[in-house]
């Protein structure tokens, strides 16, 4: 492996991490479409305040999501909207693999020497 590859694999492990809750990807999905708030995100995702509001601030921890408060409510939004890009190319890897892609059979990580 190039190091030049090698000095990416942290950054991309810790974004593909950010990225491996289903909630946080349509939340991702939805904010592609413009800014949303917390109730907007809610109404669409069918899920309590508190959840929303976790997977939004682990979002924005990530730098992922960044947010602007209006009054009292708070406007989130994406930092990068290149994240789309990286989005629609896994959906063609599980296009090409038939969606045949699961879950890997451990939580633990695999540290190399």
């Amino acid at each position: 492996m190039s190091a030049e590859i090698e000095a990416g694999v942290p950054p991309a492990a810790a974004l593909f991490h950010s990225l491996s809750d289903e909630t946080r990807l349509r939340i991702v999905q939805y904010l592609a479409t413009g800014e949303a708030r917390v109730v907007d995100l809610t109404e669409r995702l069918g899920l309590a305040q508190s959840t929303v509001s976790k997977h939004l601030a682990c979002l924005r921890d990530c730098g992922l999501v960044n947010s602007r408060a209006e009054g009292r409510q708070s406007f989130y939004s994406l930092t990068r909207p290149e994240l789309m890009d990286l989005l629609i190319a896994a959906e063609g890897v599980l296009t090409a693999t038939g969606h045949a892609v699961a879950v890997c059979p451990t939580d633990a990580t695999v540290e190399t020497p």
